[in-house]
C-alpha cells in the first residue's frame, strides 16, 4: 500500500532535510503514544537517508542503510512507526508479512515479488504528483474537446473574402459574421458548462475500447517470472479501437480528463523517477519476521523457514531485482522488520540475517496510562473517530474523563487476562460501549449522548464477568 502526503516531491524534500531527529521524533509522537526507543532508532535512520544524500557520490555508494528489528507484542506500534515515517519521508512504502513468502521450488510468492511491489506503488506516487502539475492543464484541454462536441467549429472565410483581406481590399463576408457569433456561443456554452447548466444534456464522444481477446499464458516459471507487460503489448498487436459512445456531459468531461491527464504525462519519465526513488528512499516493514525464525525441523510446515531466510538475505543485503520496468538495486533501500518474538528469538535467524539487522529496538506492552493517551491524544484518536462518525447522523456524542478511564481500565484487564492484542482491544472494547448508540443512532437526530463510567460499566460488566464470555467477545 503507497503511503505518502499531498504536494510535490520537491516540497516535500525541503521540508525534510529541515527536520531533525527530534522534530522527527515529534512528529511520530502526534500518532504513535510511547515506544521513545523505536521512535529514535527510526528517526536516526531517516536522518542518515538525509545524510547520505549529501555526501560525495563515491562516498555516498559505500554507505548502506542500518536497518531495524522491532521486537515487541502484536498493537503496541511497530507498523505504525514505520507507516508514519514512510509517510512523512514522502517515501515508497510496503508492507509485506515475511510468512507469506515460501522458499524457491514451493507453492507460494516468490520473495523478489516485494520489490516489484515496491516498484508499482512508486510509480503511482510518482503519477499521482504528476496529475496535479497537469491538473489544470487537462482541465483547459477536456473543456475545448468538449466545447468542440458540442459546437464544432465555425467554417474557414471564403476564398474571395481572403483574397480581398490580402489585398487591403473591404469585402463583406458572411462568414466573418458567422464566426463572431460562433465565438460568442461558445463563450456563453463555455459558461454554461462552468456553472454545471449542460451537465445532464447528452453527447456523443469517441471512447478507448479496452476488450481485448481473452487467452491464457501457461508458463512453469509462475505469474511473477512472467514481467512482459501484455497490457502495454495488446494494443501494438491488435490496434488501439474506438468506439462512439453516449453519455451526459458531466461524465464525458470527467472521462476526456483523464484521457488529457494520460496524454500529458509522459509514463517513461515517471517510470525513471520512480525507480531512483525506490533505489534511494524506498521503505520494505517486513513483519512476522519472528514466523521464519528458527532451524530446520525436517518435518511439517516449517520445512522451509530456513530457506526463506536465505531467500530474504539478498534482497536485503543488496540486489538487483528484474521487473518489468527495468532492473531495480536494492542496496539502499531501509528495511524495518518486526515481530512479536514469543517462541523465537532474534538470535534464531540464520547469522547472515542477523548481520543485515544492526539496529534492534523492544517496544513495551501498552499500559493504563498509554491505553487513556491512545484515546485522546492522537490527531485520529478513536474517540475523535467514533464522534465525527455519528456527527454525520446530526448525534453529538461527548466523553467524560471517568468513562475514558474505564475503557481503559477495561481493556488493561482483559488484554492481562487474555491474550494480550494491545491497542487493538480499545477497538474491540469501544464498539461494545457503543453499540447501542450507534445502533440507533438514525432514530437520535438531534440528539445528545454523554458516555460516563457508569454508562461504560454497564455496557461491560456482564461480559467482563463472565471469563469465558469475555474470551469470545472482547
Amino acid at each position: 500500500m503507497a503511503i505518502y502526503l499531498p504536494g510535490t516531491a520537491e516540497e516535500e524534500q525541503v521540508a525534510l532535510d529541515e527536520l531533525t531527529p527530534r522534530e522527527i521524533v515529534a512528529e511520530l509522537d502526534k500518532y504513535v503514544v510511547g515506544q521513545k526507543d523505536a521512535k529514535r532508532a527510526v528517526a536516526i535512520a531517516l536522518r542518515n537517508r538525509m545524510r547520505r544524500q549529501k555526501l560525495a557520490p563515491e562516498l555516498a555508494e559505500e554507505v548502506i542503510p542500518k536497518n531495524i528489528i522491532m521486537i515487541g507484542p502484536t498493537g503496541v506500534g511497530k507498523t505504525e512507526i514505520a507507516r508514519r515515517l514512510a509517510k512523512l519521508a514522502n517515501s515508497p512504502f510496503l508492507k509485506v508479512e515475511a510468512s507469506k513468502f515460501t522458499e524457491v521450488g514451493y507453492v507460494g510468492r516468490d520473495v523478489e515479488s516485494m520489490i516489484r511491489d515496491l516498484v508499482e506503488i512508486a510509480i503511482e506516487m510518482i503519477r499521482e504528483e504528476r496529475l496535479e502539475d497537469v491538473a489544470d492543464k487537462a482541465e483547459l484541454n477536456a473543456e475545448e474537446r468538449l466545447l468542440d462536441i458540442l459546437l464544432p467549429p465555425s467554417p474557414p472565410r471564403s476564398d474571395s473574402a481572403a483574397a480581398a483581406a490580402a489585398s487591403g481590399g473591404v469585402v463583406i463576408d458572411a462568414s466573418t459574421s458567422l464566426a463572431e457569433s460562433s465565438n460568442r456561443t461558445r463563450e456563453k456554452l463555455r459558461q454554461q458548462l462552468r456553472e454545471g447548466k449542460l451537465d445532464d444534456r447528452m453527447v456523443e464522444i469517441e471512447t478507448r475500447e479496452r476488450n481485448y481477446p481473452s487467452f491464457e499464458i501457461i508458463s512453469n516459471q509462475g505469474v511473477e517470472e512472467m514481467d512482459v507487460n501484455i497490457k502495454d503489448m495488446l494494443p501494438n498487436i491488435f490496434g488501439q479501437r474506438t468506439k462512439k459512445r453516449k453519455m451526459k456531459v458531466n461524465e464525458a468531461f470527467e472521462y476526456l480528463i483523464q484521457e488529457e491527464e494520460q496524454r500529458l504525462i509522459d509514463m517513461e519519465q515517471v517510470t525513471r523517477t520512480a525507480i531512483d526513488r525506490v533505489e534511494n528512499s524506498g521503505i520494505i516493514f517486513l513483519d512476522e519476521i519472528d514466523k521464519i525464525a528458527g532451524r530446520e525441523s525436517g518435518h511439517g510446515p516449517d520445512v522451509s523457514r530456513e530457506g526463506v531466510q536465505r531467500d530474504i538475505l539478498p534482497i536485503v543485503e543488496g540486489t538487483t531485482v528484474n521487473t518489468r520496468y527495468g532492473m531495480v538495486r536494492t542496496d539502499h533501500i531501509l528495511f524495518v522488520a518486526a515481530g512479536a518474538f514469543h517462541v523465537s528469538k532474534p538470535s534464531d535467524l540464520i547469522p547472515e540475517l542477523q548481520g543485515r539487522f544492526p539496529i534492534r529496538v523492544e517496544l513495551q506492552s501498552l499500559t493504563m496510562e498509554d491505553f487513556i493517551r491512545i484515546l485522546t491524544e492522537p490527531k485520529s484518536s478513536l474517540t475523535k473517530q467514533y464522534t465525527a462518525l455519528l456527527e454525520t447522523e446530526g448525534v453529538k456524542l461527548e466523553f467524560t474523563k471517568e468513562s475514558l478511564e474505564e475503557v481503559a481500565r477495561f481493556a488493561f484487564r482483559v488484554n492481562e487476562g487474555t491474550e494480550n492484542i494491545g491497542a487493538r482491544r480499545l477497538h474491540t472494547i469501544m464498539e461494545r460501549v457503543l453499540d447501542e448508540i450507534s445502533f440507533e443512532a438514525p432514530e437520535r437526530k438531534g440528539q445528545q449522548f454523554t458516555v460516563d463510567a457508569e454508562y461504560v460499566q454497564k455496557m461491560l460488566s456482564e461480559i467482563v464477568k463472565d471469563q469465558d464470555l469475555s474470551r469470545y467477545i472482547l
